[in-house]
């Protein structure tokens, strides 16, 4: 008898300490299963999905040039007197640049002015000798008027006197337009070195060449937007248009094109190198963010948010630009589309939005 109560309170305390056990496990299961949910949860953000203007972008390199730019120089080699400009200087049109040393240039006009003044009292001796006054020049004939130029020098001394007045007026370089001084490199007191003296660039607008291959033609027009970003500041971003599209293509097969950009902030420099995205309008369409797309098993899915999960799904994408794709199946109108905090999550994971 005794055996047997033993043996009873053995098998007692046994089922109590399993029990025990039982109730410890599952309060740990319970806590870290919460603790999992949590970590589960993911902020995200999400947009709506609507039809919007989708632009087609094609990508390209190109360089800055100024739409009006003009290269000075002196049509004489006489020492500089006066400089009043320098590099990066804002001109007005007709503002005086440089001149010379006008005193040969002086005596040389005086000199061609006593020259033609000559050869007129000769013009004259010679129609007195056959008869006629310059006075009464229509009433000679043709051939006499002639030879008598030729004999008292007159048209000669009249070409000599009208190069020696354009000389001296091109002794003094004034800016044909409204625009920036640069490549000036000539000091006063010098001869000028080099053809040119300096540069006037029309630096308010300026023109971006650029190259397309044969077979993207037809994706651009005349007046297609481009954005254009400098190589060394590509977070600067301005807008121009497409205004000449050469119809031949080079051997390397592409085609030049020319787009005007404005430089109302003075940041676009002539020779400037920069990237350049065409961007045509295609319509309405379902316009997703790039970052809203994903690849698994090299498919294309993305995330929608219902009921406070991500749902999974596959998608199919046409035109893309620089920052967007166009989706044609998979999602609709109305979707929630998850586009920041999607890299990690799974089908029907629970989320946050932020």
């Amino acid at each position: 008898m005794k055996h047997h109560l033993l043996i009873i309170t053995v098998l007692f305390v046994l089922l109590q300490s399993c029990s025990n056990k039982k109730i410890i496990e599952n309060d740990s299961i319970d806590k870290n299963e919460k603790e999992a949910v949590t970590d589960k949860l993911a902020e995200v953000k999400a947009m709506l999905m609507e039809f919007t203007d989708f632009n087609y972008e094609l990508m390209s390199n190109g360089t800055v040039e100024a739409i009006r730019k003009a290269d000075l120089r002196f049509q004489s080699q006489e020492v500089i007197s006066k400089v009043y400009v320098k590099n990066g200087l804002q001109v007005e049109a007709g503002q005086m640049i440089a001149e010379l040393d006008k005193y040969k240039l002086e005596s040389s006009l005086r000199s061609a002015q006593d020259a033609k003044d000559r050869a007129l009292l000769d013009l004259q001796d010679v129609l007195i000798g056959q008869g006629y006054k310059l006075k009464d020049s229509i009433n000679i004939p043709d051939n006499v008027m002639k030879i008598a130029k030729i004999r008292s020098n007159y048209d000669q001394s009249i070409n000599n006197y009208s190069i020696a007045k354009y000389n001296l007026e091109q002794s003094t370089l004034r800016a044909p337009f409204k625009g920036v001084i640069a490549n000036l490199w000539n000091k006063e007191h010098n001869y000028p070195s080099g053809e040119v003296f300096c540069t006037i660039l029309d630096n308010k607008n300026f023109e971006i060449l650029f190259h397309v291959l044969e077979t993207e033609i037809n994706l651009i027009k005349l007046n297609d937007k481009i954005l254009a970003s400098p190589f060394s500041t590509s977070d600067y971003v301005v807008e121009g248009h497409i205004t000449e599209i050469n119809p031949s293509v080079d051997h390397n097969g592409m085609i030049r094109v020319k787009a005007t950009i404005p430089n109302k902030e003075s940041k676009i420099y002539e020779g400037m190198n920069v990237k350049v995205r065409v961007q045509r309008l295609l319509g309405k369409q379902l316009v997703v963010p790039k970052s809203a797309l994903l690849l698994r098993s090299n498919r294309k899915i993305i995330f929608t948010l219902k009921n406070n999960r991500a749902m999974w799904n596959y998608v199919e994408t046409a035109q893309e630009n620089s920052e967007s794709y166009v989706v044609t199946k998979g999602i609709n109108v109305g979707d929630s589309v998850i586009y920041e905090g999607n890299i990690n999550l799974a089908h029907e994971s629970p989320v946050i939005i932020k």
